[in-house]
Protein backbone atom coordinates (compact mmCIF):
# COMPACT_ATOMS: atom_id res chain seq x y z
CA UNK A 1 0.00 0.00 0.00
CA UNK A 2 1.19 3.31 -1.18
CA UNK A 3 0.73 5.73 1.96
CA UNK A 4 -0.07 8.80 -0.61
CA UNK A 5 -2.75 6.58 -2.51
CA UNK A 6 -6.28 6.53 -1.81
CA UNK A 7 -6.42 3.17 -2.85
CA UNK A 8 -5.64 -0.30 -1.19
CA UNK A 9 -4.75 -3.55 -2.61
CA UNK A 10 -5.39 -6.32 -0.38
CA UNK A 11 -3.07 -9.48 0.20
CA UNK A 12 -3.68 -11.95 -2.77
CA UNK A 13 -4.65 -15.25 -1.87
CA UNK A 14 -3.99 -18.42 -2.29
CA UNK A 15 -4.38 -17.87 -6.28
CA UNK A 16 -2.73 -14.63 -6.32
CA UNK A 17 -6.07 -12.95 -6.24
CA UNK A 18 -6.90 -9.57 -4.43
CA UNK A 19 -9.13 -6.65 -4.74
CA UNK A 20 -8.87 -3.19 -4.91
CA UNK A 21 -10.15 -0.65 -2.28
CA UNK A 22 -10.90 2.75 -2.18
CA UNK A 23 -12.95 4.74 1.39
CA UNK A 24 -13.69 1.00 1.98
CA UNK A 25 -15.80 0.03 -1.44
CA UNK A 26 -14.25 -2.55 -3.57
CA UNK A 27 -13.83 -1.03 -7.13
CA UNK A 28 -12.04 -3.93 -9.20
CA UNK A 29 -9.98 -7.42 -8.87
CA UNK A 30 -6.44 -8.49 -9.66
CA UNK A 31 -4.25 -10.71 -10.29
CA UNK A 32 -0.57 -11.94 -8.63
CA UNK A 33 1.59 -14.08 -10.30
CA UNK A 34 2.37 -17.03 -7.96
CA UNK A 35 5.88 -17.72 -6.60
CA UNK A 36 7.49 -19.37 -9.35
CA UNK A 37 8.66 -22.87 -9.19
CA UNK A 38 11.97 -22.20 -9.96
CA UNK A 39 12.54 -20.47 -6.93
CA UNK A 40 12.27 -23.25 -4.69
CA UNK A 41 15.78 -24.30 -5.88
CA UNK A 42 19.42 -23.93 -5.72
CA UNK A 43 22.57 -24.50 -7.69
CA UNK A 44 25.33 -27.29 -7.35
CA UNK A 45 27.09 -25.04 -5.11
CA UNK A 46 24.15 -23.63 -2.64
CA UNK A 47 22.85 -20.51 -4.50
CA UNK A 48 18.79 -20.22 -4.10
CA UNK A 49 18.05 -19.55 -7.77
CA UNK A 50 16.24 -16.26 -6.50
CA UNK A 51 19.86 -14.78 -5.85
CA UNK A 52 20.70 -15.57 -9.44
CA UNK A 53 17.42 -14.16 -11.12
CA UNK A 54 14.08 -13.28 -10.73
CA UNK A 55 10.77 -13.15 -12.34
CA UNK A 56 9.44 -9.68 -13.34
CA UNK A 57 5.75 -9.42 -14.23
CA UNK A 58 4.29 -12.88 -15.40
CA UNK A 59 7.11 -14.30 -17.93
CA UNK A 60 10.18 -11.96 -17.87
CA UNK A 61 13.26 -13.44 -16.28
CA UNK A 62 15.11 -10.52 -14.96
CA UNK A 63 18.95 -10.70 -13.55
CA UNK A 64 21.59 -8.14 -12.41
CA UNK A 65 24.98 -9.63 -13.87
CA UNK A 66 26.86 -7.94 -11.58
CA UNK A 67 25.65 -6.50 -8.57
CA UNK A 68 28.69 -3.49 -7.74
CA UNK A 69 28.97 -0.71 -9.78
CA UNK A 70 31.95 2.25 -10.23
CA UNK A 71 29.67 4.66 -10.05
CA UNK A 72 27.97 3.10 -6.75
CA UNK A 73 31.22 3.66 -4.72
CA UNK A 74 30.70 6.74 -4.01
CA UNK A 75 27.66 8.87 -2.98
CA UNK A 76 29.70 12.21 -5.24
CA UNK A 77 29.31 9.97 -8.70
CA UNK A 78 26.82 7.64 -7.70
CA UNK A 79 22.95 7.92 -10.15
CA UNK A 80 20.95 9.03 -6.75
CA UNK A 81 17.88 7.10 -7.74
CA UNK A 82 19.96 3.75 -8.13
CA UNK A 83 19.36 0.78 -5.27
CA UNK A 84 21.87 -1.56 -6.65
CA UNK A 85 24.06 -2.31 -3.53
CA UNK A 86 21.23 -2.21 -1.21
CA UNK A 87 19.86 -5.78 -1.98
CA UNK A 88 23.77 -6.79 -2.11
CA UNK A 89 23.77 -5.50 1.43
CA UNK A 90 20.42 -7.33 2.53
CA UNK A 91 21.61 -10.71 1.45
CA UNK A 92 19.21 -11.25 -1.30
CA UNK A 93 21.65 -11.68 -4.19
CA UNK A 94 25.32 -12.35 -4.95
CA UNK A 95 27.74 -9.91 -6.15
CA UNK A 96 28.82 -11.81 -9.35
CA UNK A 97 26.55 -14.59 -11.41
CA UNK A 98 28.13 -16.39 -12.98
CA UNK A 99 27.48 -17.52 -16.67
CA UNK A 100 27.12 -21.66 -15.75
CA UNK A 101 24.46 -20.20 -13.06
CA UNK A 102 22.75 -17.60 -15.17
CA UNK A 103 22.29 -20.99 -17.57
CA UNK A 104 21.10 -23.47 -15.04
CA UNK A 105 18.17 -20.98 -13.78
CA UNK A 106 17.48 -19.64 -17.10
CA UNK A 107 16.93 -23.47 -18.23
CA UNK A 108 14.45 -23.91 -15.24
CA UNK A 109 12.85 -20.93 -15.57
CA UNK A 110 11.67 -21.73 -19.10
CA UNK A 111 10.89 -25.15 -17.62
CA UNK A 112 9.07 -24.73 -14.79
CA UNK A 113 7.38 -21.81 -15.10
CA UNK A 114 6.85 -20.83 -18.74
CA UNK A 115 9.11 -17.31 -18.94
CA UNK A 116 9.49 -16.37 -22.42
CA UNK A 117 12.02 -13.72 -22.32
CA UNK A 118 14.63 -12.11 -20.47
CA UNK A 119 16.61 -9.13 -19.26
CA UNK A 120 20.60 -9.09 -18.43
CA UNK A 121 21.37 -5.55 -17.21
CA UNK A 122 25.12 -5.17 -15.01
CA UNK A 123 26.24 -2.43 -12.92
CA UNK A 124 29.35 -0.80 -14.56
CA UNK A 125 32.63 -2.08 -13.89
CA UNK A 126 35.97 -0.47 -14.54
CA UNK A 127 37.10 -0.91 -18.46
CA UNK A 128 35.93 0.64 -21.68
CA UNK A 129 33.35 -2.36 -22.64
CA UNK A 130 31.31 -1.17 -19.18
CA UNK A 131 29.70 -4.34 -18.82
CA UNK A 132 29.61 -5.43 -22.65
CA UNK A 133 32.06 -8.26 -21.81
CA UNK A 134 30.41 -10.03 -18.86
CA UNK A 135 26.72 -9.87 -20.40
CA UNK A 136 28.43 -11.07 -23.80
CA UNK A 137 30.02 -14.38 -21.83
CA UNK A 138 26.50 -14.34 -20.00
CA UNK A 139 24.62 -14.86 -22.90
CA UNK A 140 26.48 -17.16 -24.49
CA UNK A 141 26.20 -19.54 -21.91
CA UNK A 142 22.54 -18.97 -21.77
CA UNK A 143 21.73 -19.62 -25.14
CA UNK A 144 23.90 -22.73 -24.85
CA UNK A 145 21.07 -24.16 -22.43
CA UNK A 146 18.19 -22.43 -23.21
CA UNK A 147 16.19 -21.03 -26.12
CA UNK A 148 15.14 -17.81 -25.03
CA UNK A 149 15.56 -14.65 -26.18
CA UNK A 150 17.69 -12.09 -24.37
CA UNK A 151 18.34 -8.25 -23.77
CA UNK A 152 21.25 -7.06 -22.11
CA UNK A 153 21.45 -3.57 -20.82
CA UNK A 154 24.71 -1.58 -19.99
CA UNK A 155 26.03 2.00 -20.76
CA UNK A 156 27.61 2.68 -24.27
CA UNK A 157 30.63 0.29 -24.48
CA UNK A 158 34.01 2.56 -26.04
CA UNK A 159 34.23 -0.01 -28.60
CA UNK A 160 31.22 -0.48 -31.02
CA UNK A 161 33.21 -3.85 -31.82
CA UNK A 162 31.08 -4.96 -28.90
CA UNK A 163 27.50 -4.49 -30.54
CA UNK A 164 28.65 -7.48 -32.95
CA UNK A 165 29.99 -9.23 -30.30
CA UNK A 166 26.89 -9.41 -28.26
CA UNK A 167 24.63 -10.37 -31.12
CA UNK A 168 27.06 -13.05 -31.99
CA UNK A 169 27.26 -14.33 -28.16
CA UNK A 170 22.63 -14.52 -28.24
CA UNK A 171 21.49 -11.35 -27.10
CA UNK A 172 18.46 -10.32 -29.36
CA UNK A 173 17.92 -6.71 -28.01
CA UNK A 174 20.16 -3.92 -26.45
CA UNK A 175 19.26 -1.21 -23.71
CA UNK A 176 21.17 1.30 -23.17
CA UNK A 177 19.19 3.79 -20.47
CA UNK A 178 19.83 7.62 -20.65
CA UNK A 179 17.27 7.93 -17.53
CA UNK A 180 17.70 11.51 -17.77
CA UNK A 181 17.96 13.73 -20.90
CA UNK A 182 18.60 17.05 -19.76
CA UNK A 183 22.60 17.77 -19.27
CA UNK A 184 22.50 19.84 -16.47
CA UNK A 185 19.43 17.51 -14.56
CA UNK A 186 22.16 14.64 -15.82
CA UNK A 187 24.92 16.10 -14.41
CA UNK A 188 23.20 16.65 -11.05
CA UNK A 189 20.86 13.54 -10.53
CA UNK A 190 23.79 11.17 -11.90
CA UNK A 191 26.84 12.82 -12.14
CA UNK A 192 29.23 9.90 -12.80
CA UNK A 193 27.37 8.12 -15.59
CA UNK A 194 26.85 12.10 -16.85
CA UNK A 195 30.49 11.85 -17.98
CA UNK A 196 29.55 9.68 -20.63
CA UNK A 197 27.41 12.33 -22.60
CA UNK A 198 24.45 12.08 -25.17
CA UNK A 199 26.11 12.46 -28.03
CA UNK A 200 28.21 9.23 -27.09
CA UNK A 201 25.07 7.72 -26.68
CA UNK A 202 23.26 9.01 -29.85
CA UNK A 203 26.43 8.06 -31.85
CA UNK A 204 26.43 4.64 -30.02
CA UNK A 205 22.78 4.00 -30.57
CA UNK A 206 23.06 4.48 -34.17
CA UNK A 207 26.04 1.55 -34.58
CA UNK A 208 23.82 -0.36 -32.23
CA UNK A 209 21.04 0.02 -34.25
CA UNK A 210 23.00 -1.56 -37.47
CA UNK A 211 23.60 -4.72 -35.70
CA UNK A 212 20.09 -5.35 -33.63
CA UNK A 213 17.84 -4.15 -36.09
CA UNK A 214 14.99 -0.92 -36.24
CA UNK A 215 13.55 -1.66 -33.22
CA UNK A 216 15.54 -3.57 -30.92
CA UNK A 217 17.73 -1.49 -29.58
CA UNK A 218 16.14 0.94 -26.52
CA UNK A 219 16.40 3.04 -23.58
CA UNK A 220 14.78 4.20 -20.73
CA UNK A 221 13.85 7.83 -19.87
CA UNK A 222 12.64 8.58 -16.43
CA UNK A 223 9.60 11.04 -16.62
CA UNK A 224 9.31 12.77 -13.54
CA UNK A 225 13.21 14.06 -12.71
CA UNK A 226 13.49 17.49 -14.22
CA UNK A 227 13.01 16.78 -17.76
CA UNK A 228 10.50 19.23 -19.46
CA UNK A 229 7.94 17.25 -21.03
CA UNK A 230 8.98 19.47 -24.49
CA UNK A 231 12.45 17.91 -23.82
CA UNK A 232 11.20 14.33 -23.57
CA UNK A 233 9.48 14.12 -26.88
CA UNK A 234 12.53 15.86 -28.44
CA UNK A 235 14.91 13.47 -27.83
CA UNK A 236 12.22 10.61 -28.49
CA UNK A 237 11.69 12.01 -31.41
CA UNK A 238 15.57 12.03 -32.25
CA UNK A 239 15.78 8.31 -31.15
CA UNK A 240 12.74 7.07 -32.95
CA UNK A 241 14.17 8.50 -36.33
CA UNK A 242 17.26 6.06 -36.18
CA UNK A 243 15.37 3.48 -35.07
CA UNK A 244 15.27 3.29 -30.90
CA UNK A 245 12.76 2.43 -28.69
CA UNK A 246 12.64 5.58 -25.90
CA UNK A 247 11.05 3.37 -23.25
CA UNK A 248 9.27 6.66 -21.22
CA UNK A 249 8.57 5.70 -17.47
CA UNK A 250 7.13 7.12 -15.07
CA UNK A 251 9.79 7.79 -11.84
CA UNK A 252 9.03 5.71 -8.74
CA UNK A 253 11.37 6.35 -5.28
CA UNK A 254 13.17 3.59 -3.64
CA UNK A 255 13.46 3.40 -0.08
CA UNK A 256 17.03 4.12 1.27
CA UNK A 257 18.30 6.14 -2.17
CA UNK A 258 18.69 9.93 -1.85
CA UNK A 259 15.50 10.60 -4.52
CA UNK A 260 13.35 8.13 -1.81
CA UNK A 261 11.23 11.35 -0.98
CA UNK A 262 11.09 12.72 -4.59
CA UNK A 263 7.64 12.63 -5.68
CA UNK A 264 6.50 10.51 -8.65
CA UNK A 265 5.10 12.61 -11.97
CA UNK A 266 1.30 13.03 -11.84
CA UNK A 267 -0.87 11.25 -14.39
CA UNK A 268 -1.28 14.14 -16.47
CA UNK A 269 2.25 14.89 -16.87
CA UNK A 270 2.71 11.26 -18.00
CA UNK A 271 -0.67 11.50 -20.53
CA UNK A 272 1.16 14.62 -21.70
CA UNK A 273 3.97 12.65 -22.43
CA UNK A 274 2.77 8.87 -23.67
CA UNK A 275 -0.15 9.99 -25.62
CA UNK A 276 1.96 11.65 -28.39
CA UNK A 277 4.94 9.72 -28.18
CA UNK A 278 2.78 6.56 -28.62
CA UNK A 279 1.30 7.80 -31.78
CA UNK A 280 4.65 8.39 -32.99
CA UNK A 281 6.19 4.99 -32.45
CA UNK A 282 3.19 3.43 -34.09
CA UNK A 283 3.48 5.84 -37.23
CA UNK A 284 6.75 5.04 -36.76
CA UNK A 285 6.43 0.63 -36.98
CA UNK A 286 8.73 0.87 -33.76
CA UNK A 287 6.01 -1.05 -31.16
CA UNK A 288 6.20 -2.60 -28.15
CA UNK A 289 4.54 -5.44 -29.45
CA UNK A 290 7.61 -6.22 -31.94
CA UNK A 291 10.80 -5.96 -29.56
CA UNK A 292 12.40 -9.77 -28.70
CA UNK A 293 13.15 -9.58 -25.68
CA UNK A 294 13.36 -6.58 -22.39
CA UNK A 295 11.50 -4.00 -20.59
CA UNK A 296 9.97 -2.39 -23.99
CA UNK A 297 8.31 -6.00 -24.45
CA UNK A 298 7.47 -6.25 -20.84
CA UNK A 299 6.07 -3.04 -20.41
CA UNK A 300 4.86 -3.33 -16.59
CA UNK A 301 6.80 -0.15 -15.99
CA UNK A 302 4.65 1.70 -17.88
CA UNK A 303 1.55 2.24 -19.61
CA UNK A 304 3.22 2.94 -23.26
CA UNK A 305 2.34 0.19 -24.95
CA UNK A 306 -1.28 -0.30 -23.62
CA UNK A 307 -0.73 3.79 -25.20
CA UNK A 308 0.43 1.85 -28.46
CA UNK A 309 -2.50 -1.01 -28.42
CA UNK A 310 -5.46 1.74 -28.10
CA UNK A 311 -3.80 3.03 -31.12
CA UNK A 312 -3.82 0.20 -33.48
CA UNK A 313 -6.96 -1.38 -31.97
Amino acid sequence: QCFESPHRVEKPDEAGNSRISRDGQVIGEVSFPLRPRFYERSTADGVPYSQIAVLHGRDVLATTVLQTCIRYQSRTKTCQFCAIGQSLAAGRTVAHKTPAQLAEVAKAAVELDGVKHMVMTTGTPKGDDRGAAVLTESARAIKAAVDIPIQAQCEPPEDDIWFSRMKEAGVDALGMHLEVVTPEIRARIMPGKAQVGIEKYMASFKAAVDVFGRGQVSTYILAGLGDTREAILDICEKLVAIGVYPFVVPFVPISGTPLESHPAPKPEFMHSILAPLSKLLVESGLKAVDIKAGCGKCGACSALSTYERMLTR
